[in-house]
């Protein structure tokens, strides 16, 4: 038996049957071998290269840009591509900031060191969040959303760099949002304390979704209809909620936001939620995902027996990446490459389930390279 760390790989070849690997969104009938997901994250290059830095804080661009060209120059050698992205736009083409949906709520976004970015609310009590409601209801939200020199800004930016702003089709999702601005156990208590206002919340979050996008893409010029389709969410807290308060709550949300921006067959329909969420699957396999991220618990088994037609990013845990133990990768991939086989199906884009952190390294990436290679072909 090779041993994993002596387990060739042909690096070109790889990388050839990869691309085909990921036609038909994973599911194709040509694909030679189970396609690859991974392709790290600029949260990496500090302990790649051994620099000092923190990876959820601000990095300036200049380093940044040099951080990643260094990487690269070594991603290169060990995996045979250069992963990370090496130019930026010039600072003058970027468009004023927006606000986003926690803000329409009345939350505040916060950046911590070490910790990243999380959302935080003011509302604590029903009769608070009613009034928040009432607010969010009446609001402009095009007026609220876009500062004061957009409109000049963005003529600027268009007639400088011909660029145009761009769509939203990407939102933290519904149960994330109104944990994050209202609190975990008060939206749990108001699907028992006040049903009528559970429901309404999850109707303004709705409306305020498909208004802003609306906002955006004829921002960026698009008539109502024309707009480049597709919609995909973040919700890790999700798993929070029982399969009848997701139903009341959740649901609903996903259910209309992708039948006005994600309505045909082969439009990007993702959710994405690194959580324990196994529960929800008979609900969200309705909702017909082209795509799904959730958390290492969550199997292929169980996410097939109702998302038949769905590609699965996962399910390799975003710790046992970043570990670096040659084993347990190898343990966790050959299981997803079994459970795939076993079950006759395709659609696996084998990733992390969640992040990939500061820590995991090119030699595992190349590792799972050459376990796809030699045992992850299709028969």
């Amino acid at each position: 038996m090779i041993l994993l760390d002596e387990l060739p790989l042909d690096i070109e070849t790889f990388w050839q049957d990869d691309a085909r690997a990921h036609e038909d969104n994973c599911f194709s009938k040509k694909a030679p071998q189970i396609a690859l997901g991974i392709r790290m994250s600029d949260e990496c290059v500090f302990a790649e290269l051994d620099e000092p830095g923190d990876p959820w804080g601000h990095t300036p661009i200049e380093r940044r840009l040099e951080l990643n060209r260094r990487y690269n120059d070594k991603a290169e050698k060990i995996v045979g591509r250069r992963l990370l992205n090496e130019s930026a736009d010039p600072h003058d083409a970027a468009f004023p900031e927006v606000k986003r949906i926690g803000e329409v709520f009345g939350g505040t976004y916060h950046f911590g060191q070490k910790t990243g970015e999380w959302l935080s609310g003011t509302a604590a009590k029903p009769a608070e969040l009613a009034s928040l409601l009432d607010q969010v209801e009446r609001l402009d939200l095009e007026d609220f959303m876009l500062p004061s020199n957009w409109h000049a800004e963005k003529k600027r930016i268009f007639d400088c760099y011909g660029k145009k702003p761009h769509q939203l089709r990407h939102v933290r999702g519904p149960v994330t949002l109104a944990a994050s601005v209202y609190g975990v156990e008060n939206l749990i208590y108001l699907y028992y304390d006040a049903p009528e206002l559970f429901s309404r919340f999850s109707e303004t979050i709705t409306r305020v979704i498909v208004e802003m996008s609306r906002i955006m893409d004829r921002e960026a010029g698009f008539s109502e209809g024309e707009a480049p389709s597709g919609f995909s969410f973040a919700d890790d807290d999700c798993c929070l909620l029982t399969p009848e308060m997701y139903e009341v709550f959740g649901y609903p949300v996903l259910k209309t936001v992708f039948e006005c921006f994600a309505s045909d067959v082969n439009d990007k329909r993702f959710q994405h939620s690194d959580s324990d969420m196994a529960h929800l699957l008979p609900l969200l396999g309705k909702l017909n995902l082209t795509g799904c991220n959730f958390g290492p618990t969550v199997l292929i088994d169980q996410i097939r027996a109702y998302m038949p037609r769905t590609r699965i990013d996962g399910c390799l845990a975003p710790f046992t990446f970043m570990d670096n133990d040659p084993q347990a990768i190898a343990a966790e991939v050959r299981r997803d490459f079994q459970m795939i086989q076993q079950l006759g199906t395709r659609g696996l884009n084998l990733s992390t389930a969640g992040s990939i952190n500061n820590g995991s390294r090119l030699e595992s990436m190349r590792l799972i390279m050459a376990l796809i290679q030699h045992e992850g072909r299709y028969m």
